[in-house]
């Protein structure tokens, strides 16, 4: 086990496992929540806009896909709020427009096209220092911003009503959560990739939400179950060679199965005790 972690691309992987699992913790936990599953997917297929921007400009695809996914996040919080258009119109509209843009620059970039088989699909076996570092700082940050407005978080994610009454910067706090969404979404695309990114934030929130509604054990059970998806997606996909971003959300879908499966046992178990009780 000690000459598997000589490997640096391995502990470069279980650092970007455990930093994705962080987020997909916390932004998983609010958008689900939120019921805002559907936004997530808007911005990560509207970030393609930026990764093709990256690769026609020659700079990060990465810094491009950040630019689009923040953008397309404010954006629909913007057009959404307050009627201005339907949240599924608008989440629809800059989906499109940013794959669309995303391959017209590819299809102009000078050269072979690029492969984006990563960004698509993920590749937790390519992640380089700079990514590591870059999800490291997004976790650091969600955590702080988790921790100093847990409460205004809480309220938001389960009665805007309320927060309302609890003080007047609820627009603002809905623009600042979904904008370290965006971000949070981008920045995990190397590790699970555009198409499969959203798995990785909804499915472990929904385990959890199986067996409790309390959204500090949401947060923590789901990043628990992220860090150990990730960690054997990335297990099978190095000796299988498959995308290791499929493979992650195949682990993922697994344990949802068996988590609806163990919650149907312990019903029946629950069931069979209340009725011997009230034949005693």
């Amino acid at each position: 086990m000690g000459s598997l972690f000589e490997y640096t691309f391995v502990v470069k992987s279980l650092l970007g496992a455990l930093f994705a699992s962080i987020t997909a913790g916390i932004v998983g936990t609010y958008i689900v929540s939120r019921r805002m599953v559907f936004l997530s997917g808007g911005i990560t297929h509207a970030s393609f806009g930026g990764i093709g921007l990256g690769y026609y400009l020659g700079v990060n695809p990465v810094a491009g896909a950040a630019l689009f996914g923040l953008s397309s996040a404010l954006g629909i919080e913007y057009l959404s709020d307050k009627g201005r258009m339907r949240e599924d119109s608008a989440i629809g509209i800059l989906w499109a427009f940013g794959m669309a843009v995303g391959i017209i620059f590819i299809y102009l970039t000078p050269g072979y096209a690029p492969n984006l088989m990563g960004y698509l699909f993920g590749s937790i076996l390519t992640v380089t220092w700079g990514d590591i570092i870059i999800l490291g700082i997004m976790s650091v940050v969600l955590i702080f911003y988790t921790i100093l407005f847990y409460r205004l978080i809480l309220y938001i994610s389960f009665d805007e009503s309320y927060a309302r009454t609890f003080t007047n910067r609820v627009g603002l706090f809905k623009y600042l959560s979904v904008g370290l969404t965006g971000l949070a979404i981008v920045f995990n695309i190397r590790m699970a990739g555009v198409i499969l990114i959203i798995s990785l934030l909804t499915i472990p929130a929904n385990i959890v939400s199986l067996f409790t509604r309390k959204y500090s054990r949401i947060i923590i059970w789901s990043f628990v179950i992220s860090f150990i998806g990730i960690s054997t997606g990335f297990a099978f996909s190095w000796v299988t060679g498959l995308p290791t971003g499929a493979v992650i959300v195949f682990v993922l879908v697994i344990f949802w199965l068996l988590s609806h499966l163990m919650r149907a046992l312990l019903r029946r178990g629950a069931s069979k005790n209340t009725s011997s009780v009230t034949l005693k």
